[in-house]
């Protein structure tokens, strides 16, 4: 499992699309957890500086907005910490999907600073970074059943967001690179 693939050309896939082969090493747990931990700042990294017209800019042809994509990675990742949590609390927990493309449509999206939603993501991060921590070996073998996906564990979970997090930086900084905003 890789959780930093090589960057590509595709535009909704700058980083490669996410491939989870099965349990994490200890390493590779120990690396999705860091790049959990460092997500916030990176966005941040990348945001830094942008206009309003820029965040109204979309990442690639008919895709969302780069101010879309900066409220939905915490919108997802709140998400993915409620799933761990209701893994770790209950036994194998269906979990509830939602449609991340209306979410990305609604008032909220279009109207809050985007400052609202990087503090957001840095608290998600702070909360769930802290719990992944205090996990054993044997909790990240605990189950969630996605009604989309099946059987997951919150080790495919982690992998998941590890490379979620990238992948949405990536969309702002593969932007800014093709249009020489620096």
């Amino acid at each position: 499992m890789s959780t930093q693939p090589a960057v590509t050309h595709d535009l909704s896939y700058p980083i490669g699309k996410f491939h989870y082969s099965g349990p994490m090493s200890k390493q590779q747990r120990e690396a999705a957890m860091a790049a959990i931990s460092d997500a916030p700042a990176k966005m941040r990294a990348a945001l830094r500086g942008l206009s309003a017209q820029q965040l109204d800019t979309p990442y690639r042809p008919s895709g969302w907005s780069v101010r879309q994509v900066v409220h939905h990675v915490p919108d997802s990742h709140l998400n993915a910490y409620i799933r761990t949590k209701l893994a770790l609390t209950e036994q194998e927990p269906t979990i509830k999907p939602y449609d991340e493309k209306a979410w990305a449509e609604l008032a909220d999206t279009q109207t809050t600073p985007i400052e609202i939603s990087l503090a957001l993501l840095e608290a998600v991060h702070g909360r769930w970074s802290n719990l992944l921590r205090s996990l054993s070996d044997a909790d990240f073998a605990r189950t969630f059943r996605h009604p989309e996906h099946g059987v997951r564990t919150l080790d495919w979970i982690i992998a998941l967001y590890a490379w979620h997090g990238a992948h949405h930086t990536a969309h702002v900084t593969a932007l800014r690179e093709r249009m020489g905003w620096k």
